[in-house]
């Protein structure tokens, strides 16, 4: 058995940098999670042992990369991972679970992306207040929400340190504020018949206007971001519930299953049963909901 603590934390919309979740587990030999698709980052920090990850590069190609205590791995939006305790040495770690408009790049100012994932530290002072403030956001007590934000500021803020290679990140803007307004709003309403239009209206700005922002500051239009809202959450409900296709098409805002598995076919290549049938975990305890370690 697997010694695990782990916390939920509520979203108090937090535009910069939110917490979803964080704990600590003592896994068990051969202790596997996945294949699983997140909906925010993901960053575990292994005190012993070692295991593996099996994580998509920036080409989609999955690699497998071995990690052992004292090197950490990153997680991001919307990718299929899987990871793996060792059978003779498996590993303890701790995880917390964020996101926010200042993440991106941020991130980009350290070592850590799609194609490195495993987290090196580069600065013993950094890593040891990063370490600090992940055990304090674990083993929080109970401390009132600004306070843990508070602490994961810090601990992102030493996160980035102790592996960057450029300047602070920018401060934040009014277009900043409606973007990260429009994501919050599309994580509460995808599974509505919502467009881009009455989120728009939701927001108070024009459409034109949401759709221009939202392609600079994201990189994709907001329609969309929405789709891939949409099948990201499609697929982690394939891989983690036994429900039938055609509710798990309305829990992600598609009344029609046929227009829900073409959308869906041309988003992962293949149908939603096959992805099904091929990410689906065997093993029942660690795919129930929470924890999302």
């Amino acid at each position: 058995m697997s010694d695990t603590v782990f916390s939920v934390f509520e979203n108090d919309r937090f535009i910069d940098l939110g917490i979803y979740q964080a704990g600590e587990e003592s896994c068990s030999p051969g202790h596997l999670f996945g294949p699983a698709v997140r909906n925010h980052y993901l960053f575990h920090y292994v005190h012993s042992g070692r295991g593996k990850l099996i994580s998509p590069d920036s080409s989609g190609t999955n690699i497998t990369r071995e990690i052992s205590a004292g090197q950490g791995f990153l997680i991001f939006p919307g990718e299929v991972t899987t990871y793996i305790a060792d059978f003779e040495d498996p590993w303890k770690y701790s995880w917390i679970e964020f996101d926010g408009l200042k993440v991106s790049a941020a991130l980009e100012l350290s070592e850590l992306d799609q194609d490195h994932p495993v987290w090196k530290s580069h600065d013993e002072e950094a890593t040891d207040k990063m370490k600090d403030n992940l055990f304090r956001i674990v083993h929080h007590d109970r401390e009132d929400t600004l306070e843990i934000v508070g602490m994961l500021y810090l601990f992102f803020s030493s996160l980035i340190k102790s592996s960057r290679r450029g300047q602070p990140a920018p401060a934040s803007t009014l277009a900043d504020f409606y973007v990260q307004e429009a994501i919050s709003y599309f994580e509460q309403h995808y599974a509505e018949d919502i467009s881009i239009e009455n989120t728009a209206a939701a927001l108070g700005i024009t459409r034109n206007y949401l759709s221009k922002i939202f392609l600079r500051i994201v990189g994709t239009s907001p329609r969309d971001f929405l789709m891939q809202y949409r099948m990201n959450q499609a697929a982690r409900l394939l891989c983690v519930t036994d429900l039938k296709i055609v509710e798990v098409s309305r829990r992600v805002g598609y009344q029609n299953q046929l227009h829900f598995s073409r959308a869906f076919r041309t988003f992962f290549g293949i149908p939603p049963r096959e992805y099904r049938a091929k990410y689906k975990a065997t093993s029942t305890p660690e795919w129930s909901e929470p924890p999302k370690h």
